[in-house]
C-alpha cells in the first residue's frame, strides 16, 4: 500500500460532488470545535474506520484520538502488518487526532493501530475503540464494516413515545443472549433469535426485552459487563446487521428493546483501551480513582471531556444506529462514590473533602440531558443500589436525570421475606410493607434480575421454602406481588417458568419442563396480559393516585391487601403468605356492588389447589378497614387474588 502522506491536502482541496459518499467522516473545523469543547456526542461518525471517496478513489478513512502518541500507523493483512506502510498524520489543531485515507480497502478488512508513545517510545498494537465490528474472541483485531441497513420498523418508531412513556406498561424480560437457549451446545445467532426469542417473548406478553451487554467483550463469562467494544456488537452471534434484524423483529412485534451499558469501568486487556497511547488516556492514572478493586478493571476518567464524549457518543450510537429504545446504566453506585468498595486511605476525597465523585455526577447529568434532548422517546435506567437522592429527577433541579431506577431495596426485602418459612413470616411483615414508605421518592422499576440467581444465590424457585408444590405456590405468589406492586417490572429469563437450577451462562436455561414449570409459565403469561390490559396496574406507578392500602397491618395472618387505581378503574389485591386457608376473610372497599376475580394463583390451571372456585363476590354494607362496604373472601393457601370492581 502507498503511504498517503498528502491526504490532508487532497481533502482540503477536494470539492465533494454527487460521487462522494460518507464525506461526513472527514473532520471539519466545527467538529474540532465541538470535540475540544467536550460536546461532540456523535464521534462515531468521525473517529474509527469509515468508507470514503476522494478524487474518485474509494477507500477507508481512519481517524484516531491518541494525543500522547509520537506516531500511529494502520496495520492489517492488507499491508502484511507492516508498521511503516500506512503511517497516519496528526492534525495541526492540537486535538490529538491522527488521520489517514487508504485507497481501495474493502469491507471486511481486519486492522489495528500500531502506536509509538511519546512516553519512552513504548510500542503497542491496539484495536480501534470506535470499530463497528471485531473479530470473534479470542481474536482481537477490528474489522472494517458499515452500518447500512434497510430498516422496516417505521411504525414502531413513529409510535414509540406511547410505548415508552412513564404511564405505559413496562414488563421487561431480561435476557443473556448467549445462554437463553442453546442448540447442540451452541448459542443461537442474532438471526435465529430473531425468530425464536421474538416469538417466545411475544407469546409471553412481555412489553420489553432487555439484553445483558452486547458490546464486544473478550471474556464470555463476564456476560458483557467487561466491555472493550463500545461501538461494536459482539461478533459471537453475528454481524451488526444481524443484530439490527433482531431488534427490528422485536419492533415489528410491538416489543421494545433495552440494552445494558457499562460506563463505569472497562477491562485491562492490553489490546484494548487500557493505557491506550502509552498513558492512562481513558482511565485515571492514580489507582485510588482509576482501578476498581472488586472487578479488577479500570475506571473511566470522567473529568476528561474527551472521555465523556466517548461514552456519551457510545450511548447515542446504540440509540441512533440500532434503534434501541432504552439504555440501562450498570453499577451507577460505583460511579457516584469515591470510596465505593474501598477502605480508609484507599480513596481520594473530592475538592470539597467529600466522598462524592463530582466528575461522575456531572457526567451522568450530561449523559441523561443529552440523551433526552436528542432522543425524547426513549428511557434511561439506573442500577443504583444506595439511597442517592434525585436519581430520576431532572438535571435542572440537581437530579441525575434518569427515567427510572431499579428498586434494589424492594428486591432485597421481598427475597428475604420469601426465603423464610411461612410460620415465621408474621415476624417479618415489615419487609413487605417498608417499600411503600419510599415508593414514590423515585420512578422505581422492580427487578428480579440475573444478579439474584448466580454465584451461589440459587434460582428464584430454589429460594422458596417447602416441598415442590409449596415452592411453586410461593413463586407464583411472589411474581404476582411483583406485577401488582407499584413500579415497572423486570424478570430474568427462567424466572417465568420456575427454573430449578441456578443460572449458568455456559449451559443455558433448562427447557425440559414438568407440569409445575408449565403451570408457572401459564401464570406469568396471564399476569403479563392482565398487567398490559388493566391501566390500574401500570398507569400511576409513580404517585399515590395509583395505590391505596386496604390493610397493611395484618401481620398475625401474614395477609396484605391493597388497591391499584387508574382514572376509571380499581383493582383489589389480596395476598396470603402462609399455607393456611383463611375463610371468611373480610376486606373493606369504597365501591359497592360486584367484584370479580381476574386472576387467582391457586387456580388448578396454574398448579394450585383450586380451593376457591367462586369467581364473583358482592359487597356487604358493613364497616371494615374504615370503609363502608366490605367483601368476604376465602383466601387460598400461599395465594394471591386479583379482583376488579364492576366486572
Amino acid at each position: 500500500m502507498l503511504f498517503y502522506g498528502y491526504f490532508r491536502e487532497i481533502v482540503l482541496n477536494t470539492k465533494f460532488g454527487e460521487e462522494s459518499y460518507m464525506r461526513d467522516a472527514i473532520f471539519t473545523d466545527h467538529d474540532i470545535y465541538l470535540f475540544k469543547e467536550g460536546t461532540h456526542y456523535k464521534l462515531y461518525n468521525k473517529l474509527g474506520a469509515h468508507f470514503a471517496k476522494i478524487n474518485g478513489i474509494e477507500g477507508i478513512n481512519f481517524a484516531l484520538w491518541a494525543p500522547n502518541a509520537k506516531s500511529v500507523s494502520v496495520i492489517g493483512n492488507f499491508n502484511g502488518w507492516n508498521t511503516k506502510c500506512n503511517q497516519m498524520n496528526v492534525r495541526w489543531d492540537s486535538s490529538g487526532i491522527f488521520e489517514l485515507f487508504i485507497p481501495h480497502l474493502k469491507k471486511g478488512e481486519i486492522y489495528k493501530y500500531h502506536i509509538v508513545s511519546k512516553l519512552q517510545n513504548q510500542k503497542m498494537d491496539k484495536a480501534d475503540p470506535f470499530a463497528f465490528y471485531s473479530e470473534k474472541s479470542p481474536l482481537t483485531a477490528s474489522i472494517v464494516w458499515d452500518l447500512e441497513y434497510n430498516w422496516s420498523d417505521q411504525s414502531w418508531m413513529k409510535e414509540r413515545k406511547k410505548k415508552t412513556s412513564l404511564n405505559a406498561p413496562f414488563s421487561i424480560y431480561e435476557v443473556h443472549l448467549g445462554s437463553w437457549k442453546k442448540e447442540f451446545g451452541n448459542s443461537l445467532t442474532y438471526r435465529e433469535l430473531g425468530d425464536k426469542l421474538v416469538k417466545y417473548v411475544k407469546e409471553m406478553g412481555f412489553t420489553f426485552v432487555e439484553f445483558l451487554p452486547l458490546m464486544e467483550h473478550p471474556f464470555f463469562g463476564s456476560w458483557g459487563y467487561q466491555s472493550t467494544g463500545y461501538f461494536a456488537p459482539t461478533s459471537r452471534y453475528g454481524t451488526p446487521q444481524d443484530l439490527m434484524y433482531l431488534i427490528e423483529e422485536f419492533h415489528k412485534n410491538d416489543i421494545g428493546v433495552i440494552l445494558d451499558w457499562v460506563p463505569s469501568h472497562f477491562p485491562t486487556d492490553p489490546y484494548a483501551m487500557a493505557c491506550f497511547d502509552g498513558t492512562h488516556l481513558y482511565e485515571h492514572a492514580d489507582p485510588r480513582k482509576g482501578f476498581h478493586p472488586d472487578w479488577k478493571s479500570f475506571i473511566f476518567n470522567y473529568g476528561r471531556k474527551e472521555v465523556k464524549e466517548f461514552l456519551i457518543s457510545s450511548a447515542f450510537f446504540w440509540l441512533e444506529k440500532f434503534h434501541v429504545d432504552g439504555i440501562r446504566i450498570d453499577a451507577v453506585a460505583s460511579m457516584l462514590y469515591l470510596d465505593y468498595s474501598r477502605k480508609e486511605g484507599e480513596w481520594i476525597p473530592n475538592e470539597k473533602g467529600g466522598r462524592e465523585n463530582l466528575e461522575a455526577i456531572s457526567f451522568l447529568q450530561q449523559l441523561n440531558a443529552g440523551i433526552y434532548a436528542e432522543f425524547p422517546d426513549v428511557q434511561t435506567f439506573a442500577e443504583e443500589s444506595t439511597a442517592w437522592p434525585l436519581v430520576t429527577s431532572p438535571t435542572y433541579i440537581g437530579g441525575l436525570g434518569f427515567g427510572m431506577k431499579w428498586n434494589m431495596g424492594w428486591m432485597h426485602d421481598v427475597l428475604s421475606y420469601f426465603s423464610k418459612d411461612p410460620i415465621h413470616r408474621k415476624f417479618h411483615h415489615n419487609e413487605l410493607t417498608f417499600s411503600m414508605i419510599y415508593a414514590f421518592f423515585e420512578n422505581f422499576l422492580l427487578s428480579l434480575s440475573h444478579d439474584e440467581v448466580v454465584h451461589g444465590k440459587r434460582s428464584l424457585l430454589s429460594k422458596m421454602p417447602g416441598d415442590e408444590w409449596q415452592k411453586f405456590a410461593n413463586l407464583r405468589l411472589m411474581v404476582g406481588y411483583l406485577y401488582t406492586h407499584v413500579g415497572k417490572k423486570l424478570l430474568f429469563m427462567g424466572g417465568e417458568f420456575g427454573q430449578k437450577s441456578e443460572w449458568n451462562h455456559d449451559i443455558g436455561l433448562d427447557w425440559n419442563w414438568n407440569s409445575f414449570n408449565e403451570n408457572m409459565h401459564k401464570w406469568t403469561k396471564d399476569l403479563n396480559y392482565l398487567y398490559r390490559e388493566e391501566k390500574a396496574l401500570h398507569e400511576n406507578d409513580f404517585n399515590w393516585n395509583g395505590f391505596e392500602w386496604i390493610n397493611c397491618n395484618d401481620n398475625e395472618n401474614s395477609v396484605l391487601s391493597f388497591l391499584r387505581k387508574s382514572s376509571n378503574s380499581k383493582i383489589a389485591v389480596i395476598c396470603n403468605f402462609t399455607p393456611v386457608i383463611r375463610e371468611n376473610y373480610r376486606i373493606g372497599v369504597d365501591d359497592s356492588g360486584k367484584w370479580k376475580i381476574l386472576l387467582n394463583s391457586d387456580d388448578s390451571k396454574y398448579g394450585g389447589s383450586n380451593f376457591l372456585s367462586k369467581r364473583e363476590f358482592y359487597t356487604h354494607k358493613s364497616l371494615c378497614n374504615n370503609k363502608d362496604n366490605s367483601l368476604s373472601l376465602t383466601l387460598p393457601p400461599l395465594g394471591i387474588l386479583i379482583l376488579k370492581h364492576g366486572e
